[in-house]
């Protein structure tokens, strides 16, 4: 019997790349034909154009094809561990619709593993071309202090397409907390990665959903999930300002007692008052981030809330 490969894509707004997306896998589910079965399970998180619609005429004419649907948008780490969920397969492949992620390193990914014994076989791009300048320097600023700051293990340039085997989709299904980071996961989580690099691709259709600011908002949910560092940066800062502000307070002492001037140099007092609450306002500002990741989790919330899915025989899925 045919192990099963699970293929999981997030969806939002994706009407015009969905048709182009399904015919590229359909060549490569051919291509493993008698080696592999396939599934594809489509998440539309909170799509307002017609993805929804596309995916159950394919639903339709393939039975491989299966869907959830969000009451909302619930974020693409929401939809990822709805995809998981649903997995059955022997291997899991997690990957966008656009074709920013190559379906035709799919083949070279079960090789990997089937072959090379891997658990896991993710990717990365080597070039950033198309890329706004700015946003690919923060890019890569980002790995570059996430990489330091913390245990999880995540790769500069690297994409949320890779394919895993079982245990590890396990693994990550164990992590069940609301404030998801799915890069940060896979890292954690560990298991023997082989990376495969590529070069940056184009999108096949449709814009990009991800505005600079949705990438920083990202880029500071995977700071706080997988770092403490922050908290102790501030707490450090704290303790430099209270020994500068201390230094300070004896020399405007001493220089009161010695030249009896104690209206001068109110500028600068003022400046540093300011410089002080500024410096405030930041740690409460760093530990307030915190704790509101806190309450968010002690909440329990579900992570996403289901409009409507496909039949999935046999899928054993957990409760959400």
């Amino acid at each position: 019997m045919n192990k099963l490969c699970s293929c999981i894509v997030p969806c939002f707004n994706e009407e015009e790349v969905l048709p182009i997306y399904y015919e590229a896998m359909q060549k490569i589910m051919k291509g493993e034909e008698g080696r592999l079965s396939f599934e594809l399970i489509f998440i539309d998180d909170g799509s307002q154009d017609r993805t929804l619609d596309v995916i159950k005429r394919l639903s339709v004419y393939d039975d491989r094809v299966h869907y959830i649907s969000f009451s909302r948008n619930f974020g693409k780490e929401a939809a990822l561990y709805a995809g998981f969920q649903r997995a059955r397969g022997d291997y899991a492949v997690t990957m966008d619709a656009d074709l920013q992620d190559p379906p035709s390193l799919i083949p070279e990914m079960i090789r990997c593993i089937e072959e090379e014994g891997y658990d896991s076989v993710a990717t990365r791009r080597v070039t950033r071309k198309g890329e706004p300048v700015i946003r690919s320097f923060f890019a890569r600023k980002f790995y570059h202090i996430i990489n330091k700051i913390s245990d999880a293990n995540i790769v500069d340039g690297a994409r949320d397409f890779r394919m895993m085997k079982r245990n590890m989709v396990d693994a990550i299904l164990s992590m069940k907390e609301y404030n998801r980071f799915t890069k940060g996961i896979f890292g954690w989580v560990g298991f023997r990665t082989k990376w495969l690099e590529y070069e940056n691709v184009e999108r096949a259709a449709g814009e990009t959903k991800w505005s600079f600011w949705k990438l920083f908002r990202y880029a500071m949910e995977g700071i706080i999930a997988f770092s403490t560092v922050p908290l102790t940066i501030v707490s450090l800062l704290g303790v430099i300002v209270c020994l500068i502000a201390f230094a300070f307070l004896i020399f405007v002492v001493v220089r009161a007692a010695i030249f009896g001037d104690p209206v001068a140099g109110w500028p600068s007092m003022v400046c540093i008052i300011s410089f002080l609450s500024g410096i405030q306002l930041l740690g409460i500002g760093v530990v307030g981030m915190y704790l509101s990741k806190t309450y968010l989790e002690t909440k329990h919330r579900p992570i996403y809330l289901v409009g409507e899915e496909s039949h999935f025989v046999g899928d054993g899925k957990e409760s959400c």
